[in-house]
Formats: C-alpha cells, structure tokens, sequence
C-alpha cells in the first residue's frame, strides 16, 4: 500500500510556491494568495500581459513552470490543490497525458460529493482560439468539464523522481478581469465566460470533500 498524502496549507507568493523544488513524496498542498495573481505559463513572457492595467488593478504577474496559458487567482475565489507523486508510485504513469487522469478523477469524486456531476477530459489538447493565452479557454487531458466548459484545470511538471501537479477550480470567474489583462487581440470576455465554469460551494467545502478523496487514495 502506498503512503498517504501529507496534506499541507500554504499562503504566498504563487511565484515563488511554484519554483519550490518538491521531494520525492506523497504531498497535497492547498496553496492560496493575499492578493490579486496572474501565473503565466512556462512558454509565456511578461509581454502577452496588458501591464498597465495589471498595475492599475494592483495584480501581481508571476510564472510558473509548468505550460500552459495564464491563470488568475483573486483571493478567496479559487480552490488550488498542488500535488507530488513519486516515481514509481502507484499513479505515476510514464505516459504524461496519462498520468493527469487520476487527478481529474480526483476533483471529479469531489465534486461529485457537492453535487456538481463533472467528467474529465481524456482526449487530445483543444487549445482554441484563446487556449494558448488563457489557461481555462483551452481542455487538455485530465482536466475536468461541466458540460462543455472547463471546470477544473490541470498543469504538470515532471522529472525522473516526481511529478508535480497543479490544479484549480473557481468558485467564481471573472472573464471581463481576465479578458483586460491580456493583450491585444484580447479575447471578448463574453467568450471566456461560455468557456469556463465554477463551483458554486465554499472553499472549505471544496477542500474537505479533496481531503476525503486523497485520504481514499491511501
């Protein structure tokens, strides 16, 4: 039987959660931010942002590196649960699409415990015309769907010894922000919001019902 997860609560710098070299082991980690944060992905330089208007709405750019387009936390609206897994370890998987679905099937449980009924995506990337620069406007494999928009988004970043994954709901989207902090030709935040979906629930919630699946995962 494999270890259980060592479940940890961080608030932070997400740049600097995100450069944070795991060990080898089993840890969730509920990561959240004090104060507005856009995370580009590792491809993204600062130029894809609108920087004069993440100055005029005080939002802090940072990067990450896992790929993928940009995220915004606002604090409080967001559930983000990173998690490591070790090689060899029962869910590692060397097929990198692969190993994302036990992560969605992960959220999937939850959120099922919520009763939101959710699925996870198992095909190819669907980028889009806004994927590239948006995280939640483009679906890759273990990402979790409400119908046909994206609910929960899964990034990952792997060496020989671990993989790392980092994924997210909102519990509420704001695509007009979103849409305003990209730059030109910026997406229409009409067709950000038909992309994304939320979780209407608490935070605490949301984290409770993770802890019991990860607990489950033992």
């Amino acid at each position: 039987m494999a270890a259980r997860f060592l479940v940890e609560h961080s608030i932070g710098d997400a740049g600097a959660f995100h450069a944070r070299e795991p060990g080898a082991a089993r840890r969730a980690t509920f990561h959240s931010v004090e104060q507005p944060t856009l995370v580009l992905g590792s491809v993204q330089g600062h130029e894809v942002v609108d920087q004069v208007v993440a100055e005029a709405l005080g939002v802090n750019v940072v990067g990450r590196r896992s790929g993928g387009g940009s995220v915004l936390l606002i604090p409080g609206e967001f559930v983000w649960l990173d998690l490591v897994v070790p090689a060899g370890d029962p869910l590692w998987s060397d097929d990198v699409a692969h190993a994302m679905h036990w992560v969605g099937e992960l959220w999937c449980r939850a959120l099922d415990a919520l009763g939101v009924h959710a699925d996870v995506y198992r095909g190819a990337l669907e980028a889009g015309p806004w994927g590239r620069q948006v995280c939640f406007a483009g679906l890759g494999a273990g990402e979790v769907t409400l119908g046909r928009s994206k609910l929960v988004g899964v990034s990952q970043r792997r060496t020989r010894d671990w993989a790392r994954f980092q994924s997210m709901v909102h519990l509420r989207f704001r695509p007009e922000l979103v849409a305003s902090l990209v730059t030109a030709p910026r997406p229409a935040a009409a067709d950000l919001a038909a992309c994304v979906a939320s979780v209407s629930a608490t935070a605490a919630q949301v984290v409770d019902a993770l802890v019991d699946g990860l607990t489950a995962l033992a």
